[in-house]
């Protein structure tokens, strides 16, 4: 049974179509003081229920995820797998300054003891947040869906990543497409706030394809792009799995000169960015997510769709 929470329900029903399933039908409702209340409408006795809710902003959205699994597990589903496309707080995955929170750890304790018996999530921050849960955890890449559509780039292409922490994620890109790869030198004086130091790689000249997993405030994507172009860069395009697109990030993005902003709808896009940005291209994870849920359900490989 699939069931969806109000953070993205458009992602939930292009998920359930491509699964030849309904949504399960679920009533999500706030009392006069904002607290949520939901109940399932339908049996969920004996079923494997997957719940779609990416937790970004507001704080709601993981509040609505926690009170969906508990009343999944109290109406007795025989397993509730949380499929969360974007995992919110997963940039705070560790103590780097005194007296700071590992939230990335503490959202993923709420979520198992809510009652999750598995979690489901594209592109996560860092690969050690899998190590916050004491559940199974599938992590999936959207380098596939990103592929689709660069995979017939031409010319002398390099893949670059944002600074060494997204290093991984492009070596992968590059290597699907047979591409050379830089990395961007760069150092955060405050969050939010990223300043490029240098740039390791040949770009000039080249068609540069900048990866990231998330855009926010864009000012590491920006700083990037502004860095390429100052290094004799021919084309630049900027691809990021989660558009936060957060503050300034429109009116930073459109400040310079980017052939082509692909993202995903792992987080609902507003209307907004799409008629601010007219070189915004939206990819669905859709039907990804869609093949894992249906091998998770059989007990079939979700490592099969990593490649």
């Amino acid at each position: 049974m699939l069931l969806s929470g109000t953070a993205n329900p458009e992602l939930a029903e292009r998920i359930a179509a491509h699964l030849d399933r309904p949504l399960c039908d679920v009533t999500i409702d706030r009392f006069a003081d904002g607290e949520i209340f939901v109940r399932i409408n339908e049996n969920v006795r004996g079923r494997d229920v997957f719940l779609i809710q990416p937790t970004n902003a507001p704080a709601a959205n993981i509040v609505e995820l926690l009170i969906l699994i508990d009343a999944a597990k109290r109406a007795s589903a025989a397993r509730v797998t949380a499929v969360i496309p974007y995992y919110g707080y997963g940039r705070q995955d560790r103590k780097d300054q005194p007296r700071v929170s590992i939230a990335a750890r503490l959202m993923a304790n709420l979520i198992t003891s809510a009652g999750a018996d598995r979690v489901l999530s594209i592109d996560l921050h860092q690969h050690q947040i899998q190590g916050f849960f004491d559940i199974p955890v599938d992590h999936l890449y959207a380098a596939p869906v990103f592929m689709d559509r660069y995979k017939e780039l031409e010319g002398d292409v390099v893949v670059v990543a944002t600074d060494v922490g997204a290093a991984k994620m492009t070596r992968g890109y590059a290597k699907r497409l047979d591409a050379d790869m830089a990395i961007i030198d760069k150092r955060r004086p405050g969050p939010n706030l990223a300043e490029v130091v240098n740039v390791v790689g040949e770009v000039a000249g080249k068609r540069c394809l900048i990866t990231d997993d998330m855009i926010d405030t864009a000012g590491t994507m920006v700083g990037a792009v502004k860095a390429l172009w100052e290094r004799g860069a021919k084309e630049v395009y900027c691809l990021a799995t989660h558009a936060l697109l957060s503050g300034p990030a429109i009116e930073r993005l459109n400040s310079v000169d980017i052939e082509e902003i692909t993202v995903t709808d792992t987080i609902r896009v507003s209307g907004k960015a799409r008629e601010g940005l007219p070189n915004l291209k939206v990819l669905s994870v859709a039907s990804l997510l869609a093949r894992a849920i249906e091998n998770t359900h059989y007990n079939r490989s979700v490592s099969s769709l990593f490649v």
